[in-house]
């Protein structure tokens, strides 16, 4: 599977408690799950699920996040799912009628990881896939936790919500630290890009491409500050010369698409 390095060991962190209230499709479970994987989370809660559990649909599409499936803890209601949480964030879409601060992703995450840091624990309430959360779901939470989502089109399937809490999490967590860098070579220093220039410029004089020499100047100077700006590696200056340097001799090759004089041969 792209993406999945088995030779990197998986060590559960600490982390904020996903909680699914009464999800109705085992296929969607799997897809948080994975969602869950992607960005470190490990604790996922269900409450009631419709379709019972374990789920060989959800066993199918965790994309092989295993270590998330077989953790998953079944809840007959929220009450119980949330029994032992210090700090409660409930996902909803919808305006409720409750006075409670409404918070977008980030700041959720912001709210959960000081508490997760002391060793309290912290969930997220998901709600069901047509309907979400009710009210009295709802009033169990600390803060109503919202997307910046077009009005119009506000409902997310809940794999897609739990990756954007997820993602955010992860974000604080590893203070936005990327897995990989990208190796950019040894920066080519300018004698090397003036090297290049006057490279091209001796090979266009061969070309006679300077028809009217009083534009040649500025035509170098261009030349320059693009590839100053381009700021290319050493590498790379070396590829460029080697291609330039192959145009230049092509005259001195045969060309294949005429047809060669044969050499007579003495009486």
């Amino acid at each position: 599977m792209a993406g999945t390095d088995k030779s990197q060991a998986l060590t559960p962190q600490p982390g904020p408690i996903i909680i699914l209230c009464e999800p109705q499709l085992g296929e969607n479970i799997g897809m948080v799950a994975r969602a869950m994987a992607n960005f470190g989370l490990w604790d996922l809660r269900l409450v009631n699920p419709r379709e019972g559990w374990p789920s060989e649909k959800a066993v199918a599409t965790a994309a092989k996040a295993n270590h998330i499936i077989e953790r998953v803890a079944v809840f007959d209601t929220i009450e119980e799912a949330v029994a032992d949480l210090n700090l409660i964030l409930s996902t909803t879409a919808r305006s409720r009628d409750m006075f409670k601060p409404v918070i977008g992703p980030d700041e959720a995450v912001r709210q959960a990881q000081p508490q997760i840091a002391d060793g309290r624990k912290v969930g997220i309430l998901f709600g069901r896939e047509r309907w979400g959360l009710n009210n009295a779901e709802v009033a169990l939470s600390d803060f109503i936790v919202t997307l910046p989502v077009e009005p119009a089109f506000a409902s997310l399937n809940i794999a897609q919500a739990v990756l954007v809490l997820a993602y955010e999490w992860r974000r604080l967590a590893t203070a936005d630290a990327l897995p990989f860098e990208g190796d950019l070579g040894t920066p080519a220093k300018r004698e090397e890009v003036i090297g290049l220039v006057g490279h091209i410029e001796e090979a266009l004089d061969r070309a006679e491409f300077f028809s009217v020499p009083d534009k040649k100047p500025t035509f170098l100077n261009n030349l320059t500050s693009m590839f100053s700006r381009a700021r290319f590696n050493d590498q790379e200056v070396r590829t460029l010369r080697g291609v330039i340097a192959a145009l230049d001799r092509r005259h001195l090759r045969p060309n294949p698409s005429r047809p060669q004089k044969k050499k007579e041969r003495p009486e």
